[in-house]
């Protein structure tokens, strides 16, 4: 290390000086009155709704649109790309946004979500519609991930959970799998 990066760094004394010792060194919480914090929750809920209903209305085109593209063999790797990079941008989100702020970034997820949407319905083969699939899961995955974060940081932990049980209830996936493994299901 040279003496400019030295003279930089701040010394263990001035870093434990800086660092909270208690809770009621911590900065105070935001406060948002009811209102605020269920406009902010709708407008959560609309990105989240967004990616829920396009995987569900996805899944039950993509035969069709696999069958159409010639590329039944490579129906897997539509749903896998997808998946893959939804998943893998997760933490990338979550530190970015504490870099660079939340709603920023869930702008930035709600584009790219789009972005990949638009370009996978222009698709002219399956290398591009793998391809722009992988775009979309990038922002789902960013959506997915800063609408928990964005409510974990409005919402007491009191009352988290409530929040959040409203937000797993919003995916159409889970009703729509239920209804449909009790209609094939033997034991109905």
């Amino acid at each position: 290390m040279n003496t400019a990066t030295r003279e930089r760094l701040p010394s263990a004394g001035a870093v434990k000086a800086q660092t909270p010792q208690t809770d009621a060194d911590a900065p105070a919480a935001i406060h948002l009155s009811k209102r605020q914090i269920l406009v902010i929750f709708a407008s959560v809920m609309m990105g989240l709704f967004l990616a829920s209903l396009d995987q569900t209305v996805v899944s039950t085109a993509l035969p069709t649109i696999v069958g159409e593209l010639g590329g039944l063999e490579h129906l897997s790797w539509v749903i896998t790309a997808y998946l893959l990079t939804s998943t893998v941008s997760v933490p990338l989100y979550g530190k970015l946004s504490d870099l660079y702020g939340r709603k920023r970034l869930l702008m930035f997820a709600i584009g790219t979500f789009l972005l990949g949407s638009v370009l996978s319905g222009f698709s002219q083969n399956m290398l591009q519609l793998i391809v722009f699939r992988g775009v979309q899961g990038i922002g789902a995955g960013g959506i997915m991930i800063m609408s928990m974060a964005i409510i974990g940081d409005i919402i007491s932990p009191r009352e988290r959970g409530r929040y959040q049980g409203l937000m797993g209830r919003s995916s159409p996936r889970p009703a729509s799998s239920a209804r449909c493994w009790a209609a094939s299901s033997w034991t109905s």
